[in-house]
């Protein structure tokens, strides 16, 4: 199994990516819920086309044939203040 880390936020290597594809992954989205790849704090930013790429490479199919996974932006914590604020700021 390759050790080498392809998604740094959640700590997933590439072995792990390569596996779940062999265990009968076939979609971004698919290795993301098995593995958690790309739901770390970047939301995919460094690890989505590593990815793709070897999706594509084990499924054999072309690149251009996979499908993009979902993405959800990044989420901080607010204040609940800060909604009446915005809601005084509009009357």
């Amino acid at each position: 199994m390759n050790d080498e880390i392809l998604c740094r936020c959640e700590e997933i290597t590439e072995g792990q990516i390569r596996e779940a594809i062999r265990q009968g992954a076939t979609t971004v989205n698919e290795i993301k819920r098995w593995t958690r790849s790309g739901m770390g704090l970047c939301q995919g930013r460094t690890c989505r086309r590593l990815m793709e790429r070897i999706l594509s490479e084990e499924m054999g199919i072309p690149l251009k044939e996979i499908t993009p996974a979902t993405f959800r932006q990044p989420v901080r914590p607010i204040r609940m203040g800060i909604f009446s604020e915005i809601e005084d700021r509009d009357e």
